[in-house]
């Protein structure tokens, strides 16, 4: 079964190793639907795609990830979130996930990492 992703960060240079890494082998089932630079454009797309899987960064214009994160944790409540951020602190990591992410992923990572992260959201 295929996978709908939607990547959201406000660095084109995050979205595209996203999606880059996204053609790894250990990631088959994977299809990106949309590249997002921030939360307004993130929201407008998730509702568009409907993505199983987001990845999130947390600090954006014009929709900060917190707010995009409670507003597609409430309209689309299957999608599973994981962040990637910055952000290191663990008061940070845990409101992201009390406002509905299932995962946090610290800037910077390695693209195992991320492989890692996507595929424990995948099961």
């Amino acid at each position: 079964m295929t996978m709908k992703l939607l990547i959201v960060d406000d660095s084109m240079v995050i979205r595209n190793r996203i999606a880059r890494l996204c053609q790894d082998m250990r990631l088959p089932n994977l299809e990106i639907v949309g590249l997002a630079g921030d939360g307004q454009q993130a929201v407008a797309l998730a509702e568009q795609f409907r993505p199983d899987l987001v990845t999130m960064d947390l600090t954006m214009p014009k929709m900060d990830g917190d707010e995009c994160i409670s507003r597609l944790a409430t309209r689309l409540p299957e999608t599973r979130i994981l962040v990637v951020s910055a952000l290191s602190d663990k008061t940070t990591a845990l409101k992201a996930i009390k406002k509905g992410a299932q995962g946090f992923l610290h800037k910077p990572f390695s693209d195992d990492e991320l492989v890692e992260a996507l595929l424990e959201l995948m099961r």
